[in-house]
């Protein structure tokens, strides 16, 4: 079961015994890079069951092949905001289990130099507000593009957020807790802290890097 961390009150950390383990196999250098995808993938899914838990539902009749029955369905829009680019892979295993959900996509990188977010690209669904929308990106370091996306996904309506990424520094989770104190991170693992340029460690690398091959 996900539990609370006793130091952030706006983090989950999923200690599941799969998700660790494959966590494990994305941190290790000799992981291939496809590996590395279906890793990322399968552990967005396992994370989705915890963080829709909340989401509202309402009754439907259904006729099966032998009487009508009752049942239950989503009752509202989901919206899957993958931060691009390595968020589209996590977006992808989101989708596997929810493929009715629409997709806004949110192009942000991190200016190496000052570490804040620089935007390129916005492409979001016109009705945020009418369900649930899930930011996806898989490290929270600094937390700066993960808090100005936030702060473009509520700009544009969005009323009902989480965030899903797969390493959080407490670096980042201290940002998102001072900017969005209603907001919750749902996290495969906190790790130590940021080195000086920024990256998380121990970490994973650079998660875009790793799933496409662009690395030096």
């Amino acid at each position: 079961m996900p539990r609370q961390h006793p130091e952030f009150p706006n983090l989950v950390v999923f200690d599941h015994p799969l998700i660790q383990h494959k966590v494990t196999l994305m941190r290790d250098r000799a992981t291939s890079g496809q590996t590395f995808r279906a890793l990322l993938i399968q552990i967005a899914g396992l994370m989705t069951f915890e963080v829709t838990r909340s989401f509202s539902t309402e009754f439907v009749m259904v006729e099966t092949p032998l009487e009508r029955a009752k049942g239950s369905r989503v009752a509202e829009k989901i919206t899957i905001c993958p931060v691009l680019r390595a968020g589209l892979a996590m977006a992808e295993g989101i989708l596997e289990l929810i493929p009715e959900a629409r997709v806004g996509h949110l192009g942000m990188f991190r200016d190496e130099k000052t570490l804040k977010p620089v935007q390129y690209l916005l492409r979001l669904p016109k009705d945020l507000d009418a369900g649930p929308v899930v930011l996806v990106d898989p490290m929270l370091a600094t937390g700066g593009s993960a808090s100005e996306a936030i702060r473009m996904l509520r700009e544009h309506g969005a009323r009902d957020i989480r965030m899903i990424c797969l390493v959080a520094a407490p670096e980042g989770v201290r940002r998102m807790l001072r900017d969005h104190p209603d907001l919750t991170i749902y996290a495969a693992a906190l790790d130590r802290e940021l080195n000086a340029n920024g990256f998380i460690l121990p970490g994973l690398g650079d998660a875009g890097d790793r799933l496409y091959g662009t690395g030096a």
